[in-house]
Order: structure tokens, then sequence, then C-alpha cells
């Protein structure tokens, strides 16, 4: 993509007008998580939504073998716990900071009630909520279909749509910390079928990756492997 085209998915607070967000604001407090603390545990009950002020998480469930899998990612601006809170069921993934996160966090009850007095925040809340019904109803026909070269390729392109920043001659740096253990959990692979990946991308010239970065050299032969 070029500087032009790439643009970052909106988030939450973004789509909040100045008397929302004050009023959003009025109810919660703002707290800090430092690198690798965990903001929400999966099981737990839904009791408070968090905002994200700044920093960056991942969503993560742990399988009864201890294996992580990587849900997704959420940045400044996208709202976590908010499902939670709506159904009133416990917490289906841990929350954890990738770096130093400061969030508002709001109580499920004032939340909700946030939501009764601004209805157009609700739907809000429903259109996010929906997008990500159509993520993971992509991820799985992706699964069922894509090897793991595939797979690898189109996170790597999701990442670099969400994160991505322009470097020279058109390629895009991905900052991220983000190991081959979690990439590996995120495709539905092994940690060594994804190794192979990134070196079989490497070798193609297609990307390079250093620690805690990833640039992308060639995104049509992504999207094009990606299917």
């Amino acid at each position: 993509m070029t500087d032009d085209s790439r643009t970052h998915r909106r988030g939450f607070l973004s789509h909040l007008g100045e008397g929302e967000l004050t009023d959003l604001r009025a109810v919660g407090r703002v707290q800090t998580f430092e690198r690798g603390a965990r903001l929400m545990s999966e099981r737990q009950v839904g009791d408070r939504v968090m905002a994200l002020l700044s920093g960056r998480v991942k969503v993560i469930g742990v399988n009864d073998a201890g294996r992580e899998a990587v849900f997704g990612f959420r940045s400044a601006g996208d709202l976590v716990g908010e499902l939670s809170a709506i159904d009133g069921h416990p917490r289906s993934g841990n929350i954890e900071a990738l770096e130093r996160v400061e969030a508002l966090t709001i109580s499920a009850r004032d939340f909700l009630a946030h939501l009764e007095r601004h209805p157009r925040v609700a739907l809000v809340v429903m259109r996010l909520l929906c997008e990500r019904l159509r993520d993971a109803d992509r991820k799985r026909v992706e699964y069922s279909t894509a090897d793991t070269v595939g797979r690898v390729a189109a996170r790597l392109l999701e990442l670099g749509e969400r994160f991505g920043e322009a470097a020279p001659g058109g390629a895009v740096t991905i900052d991220l910390p983000l190991t081959q253990e979690e990439l590996a959990g995120w495709t539905g692979s092994s940690r060594e079928a994804v190794a192979r990946a990134l070196q079989t991308m490497r070798e193609l010239g297609w990307v390079h990756t250093a620690r805690r970065q990833i640039t992308l050299y060639d995104e049509p032969a992504l999207r094009a492997r990606a299917g």
C-alpha cells in the first residue's frame, strides 16, 4: 500500500462525540499497566470494561495443555471486556499488555448505564462487535483452506494495516513485540511451521524479520499468497 492508501482501523473512542466521551471519562478511572501485566483474565466475571488510551495488548486463550491461542491485538482507542459486561458470562480470554498501557476502566454497571443514556454509542458497540464476528468468520474459512505460509501472510498483512508505518522503497515496518510462538498461536500452527514460513518469505524477499520488528517488502505477493 502507498502512504495515501494506508489507513488504520478506527477504534471505539474515535467514534464518540465530545459529550459522549466526556460522559464516559466521568464514570471511569485511568489505570496504567506495565508490559506483561494482565488487564483481564479468562473465566473472570465481566465486572468492568476498558477503553485503551495508549499502548497495545494481546487477547489470548489458553488450552488445557497450557498452549496459547492468540485471538487478536488491540490498540489505543479500542474497547476490551465489553462482551462479558453485556452478556454477563465469564471472560473467554486473557488480555495482556505488550507494552506500557494506559486504560480508562469503567465498571460494567456504569458502562451499561452509559449505553442506555447514549443509544448512538450502543449502536457503535454493536457495529464493532459485528466487525469482530465477521473477522472471526473470515479466519475460520482461512484456517480450513490455507496452508501455514498463507495464514502467516494474512496475519502479517493484518498487522501491517493496523500497526504498519511507511518505510523507504514502499516497504512497511511493523514495530510490535510479537514472538514466533504468538504468531503460531494466532495462525493455528506450530512454532516450527511458522519459522519455516517466515524463512520462505525472507528467501523470496517478501519480508525481513528482526527483534520486535517485521518489515513487509512485497505486500502484493503476500496478498496473493494469502488468497
